[in-house]
């Protein structure tokens, strides 16, 4: 019986013809009216829920507690955020943007991820 090694495994795929702005402005909150009104009356739970979608531990957000004045959670999200997607823009705007528009930051992390909703298919390897 002949068997072959599989020396690299194959590894999930993303393809995205995305721009690289974000999908929506900060303040687009119409865009999803209950999820702002989510993070309005409940921003941490909203939180939560938005890092858990996002492949993050449910409870990331609630550190925040302890991160002084600037949300430190926040920002990280978002400065992650647009790397994985490759959307433009700076550290400073993510800080400032973290510090004094918490909430429509998270609402804005909410929507990208439902508009760049690409499924990930694992290829599994055969052997022949």
């Amino acid at each position: 019986m002949t068997s072959k090694m599989v020396v690299r495994q194959p590894q999930p795929m993303m393809y995205s013809q995305e721009s690289d702005e974000w999908s929506s402005g900060i303040c687009d909150c119409c865009q999803d009216v209950p999820g702002c009104c989510c993070a309005f009356w409940c921003l941490p739970c909203f939180a939560c829920i938005t890092s858990r979608d996002y492949g993050e531990p449910l409870c990331l957000p609630l550190l925040e507690i302890f991160s002084g004045f600037i949300p430190g959670i926040t920002m990280s999200m978002r400065v992650n955020m647009r790397q994985r997607y490759r959307i433009r823009g700076t550290m400073c705007r993510d800080c400032v943007l973290s510090t004094f528009c918490c909430a429509c930051s998270w609402c804005q992390m909410s929507r990208e991820m439902k508009s760049r909703n690409v499924s990930v298919v694992m290829v599994g390897a055969k052997n022949t």
